[in-house]
């Protein structure tokens, strides 16, 4: 045997954060013939969750469906705080064995498919210089935001101001913000997160400040229900129940939103109308000109928010940026914030699958604008993968169903003894937008994201009963996924044998 030849595995998983881990899962339980291995580009597991380092950093959906289907959530927080999670991500690890197929600080750039062998040829930097392996199949668990950079817009007289400015996403480890005066620029997640906790940490002050209103809604941190149930008939039955019951939830929530918009702006406006002074300026701060679910909803743990801003720790302020000055911000209204520290809460930039080189027989192929296949496989691409969770629930439910159905490709491609799938669509499938959605990020994104088709199985149903019946119990033989070549023949995994496919 050549001990100069790269390393070879059935699947190379690239990322091990929430996607990677559950998809090494799945295929140590339904494929365990295959070998597996995990590259990381970091030093640690988590991806998301160890990335981000902000005061009060939490999940934006229920832990319910943000966690795995295999593995019961049994923290009594259902919306948990980014430590919690990363703890459980740790603990998925070690359990199932997946953390010694990891190769920490591996970065892939570029991959290149061989027709002839039906390999994957992965070039990847690492600390001792760049290196190759090489797969049968390769899965992209890597997310669709840059680690490296965020959104971050120019502001004039930003060099003037006197005090901190920075990005959330690369919050400084050391910063002093007891006794500060605060202002964090955005309307998103991660501004609704850090407003209630810097406000609770013992900042002087802090200012949301909004260029445009988003929709919030508060939900309880711990679902007294399901920690009742569980402690009486036990974790996995019960975590199974609850799970189902937010699907549920979520979904109908969705579906009500976008057909009857009108009446969910007006449930949501009642909410925070109770949970805000009588005299509090709800039009002004809290009455998105967009309905609901055209962009993605806050979620805040027990009011967070509202309960600062009630107690005078906290304000919005809605209101569009002059300038910065050495003594804080100036607005379009004429208004000066004051601050000692900005943050900027700005969104994310788009990065579609880590912005690897993809090409097939030496030939680069461009995937920004390639109509997508269940949204987990690229037109014409043979033996790649992706997990992309929803817009409108929790990543790990698709995520989740996107592994499983990888497994059952890789089954059926080991009980025909065939090497390569490939999904090609029909000339009447017309491309549309990848993502229905009105937010900045998905709307600076347009030449970054692929397309969906306007049909099955090509079309994006961003809705978990679809999905499960397309991707869990849907046939693989839907006259676009076509399978071909020739190898050694491999038995099929019992696990998905039985009519599955």
């Amino acid at each position: 045997m050549d001990s100069t030849a790269p390393q070879h595995f059935d699947v190379l998983i690239v990322g091990a954060g929430l996607s990677g881990i559950g998809t090494a899962w799945h295929l140590q339980r339904y494929c365990p013939e295959r070998t597996f291995a995990l590259v990381e580009m970091r030093a640690a597991i988590g991806g998301t969750w160890d990335l981000f380092r902000y005061p009060g950093i939490r999940s934006d959906s229920d832990m319910y469906t943000l966690g795995y289907s295999f593995e019961p959530w049994t923290d009594e927080r259902s919306i948990a705080d980014g430590a919690t999670i990363l703890a459980y991500l740790n603990r998925v690890a070690d359990k199932y064995a997946i953390r010694p197929h990891i190769r920490f600080g591996h970065k892939v750039v570029s991959a290149d498919f061989d027709r002839a062998t039906a390999r994957w040829t992965v070039t990847l930097e690492t600390a001792a210089g760049r290196q190759v392996m090489t797969c049968r199949w390769l899965h992209m668990g890597t997310g669709y935001y840059d680690y490296d950079e965020a959104h971050l817009p120019r502001f004039a007289g930003q060099e003037e101001f006197a005090g901190a400015f920075f990005h959330a996403q690369f919050w400084p480890e050391d910063l002093q913000y007891r006794g500060k005066r605060v202002v964090v620029i955005g309307s998103g997640a991660t501004a609704m997160t850090l407003v209630p906790e810097l406000a609770k940490r013992g900042a002087a002050h802090v200012t949301l400040l909004q260029r445009s209103p988003t929709y919030v809604m508060s939900l309880p941190a711990v679902d007294k229900v399901a920690n009742a149930l569980r402690r009486a008939l036990g974790p996995k039955l019960v975590y199974r129940v609850i799970r189902a019951r937010s699907v549920l939830f979520q979904q109908l929530f969705f579906q009500l939103a976008r057909r009857r918009p009108l009446l969910v702006r007006k449930m949501i406006r009642k909410g925070v109308m109770k949970a805000l002074p009588p005299d509090y300026e709800v039009e002004t701060h809290f009455n998105p000109a967009y309905d609901p679910w055209d962009q993605r909803l806050c979620l805040v743990p027990d009011a967070d928010l509202f309960t600062a801003i009630r107690s005078g720790r906290a304000e919005m302020v809605t209101d569009e940026i002059e300038r910065f000055t050495p003594q804080g911000i100036r607005l379009k209204s004429g208004r000066d914030l004051p601050a000692d520290i900005v943050v900027a809460a700005t969104g994310l930039k788009v990065k579609l699958l880590a912005d690897v080189a993809f090409s097939i027989d030496g030939r680069a192929v461009r995937l920004n604008g390639k109509m997508t296949y269940k949204g987990m496989m690229f037109a014409d691409v043979p033996n790649l993968s992706y997990s992309f969770g929803y817009t409108n629930a929790s990543w790990t439910l698709k995520a989740d169903l996107t592994s499983f159905y990888l497994c059952r490709l890789l089954n059926r491609l080991a009980a025909t003894g065939q090497t390569t799938a490939v999904a090609k669509p029909d000339a009447e499938v017309k491309p549309v937008a990848f993502l229905d959605f009105s937010s900045g990020y998905v709307q600076r994104a347009k030449d970054v994201l692929p397309t969906q088709g306007d049909r099955a199985p090509w079309k994006l149903h961003q809705n978990y009963a679809l999905d499960l019946a397309a991707l869990k119990y849907g046939r693989l033989e839907d006259g676009a996924m076509r399978f071909s070549g020739a190898a050694g023949r491999e038995p099929p995994s019992p696990a998905l044998a039985g009519g599955m496919s």
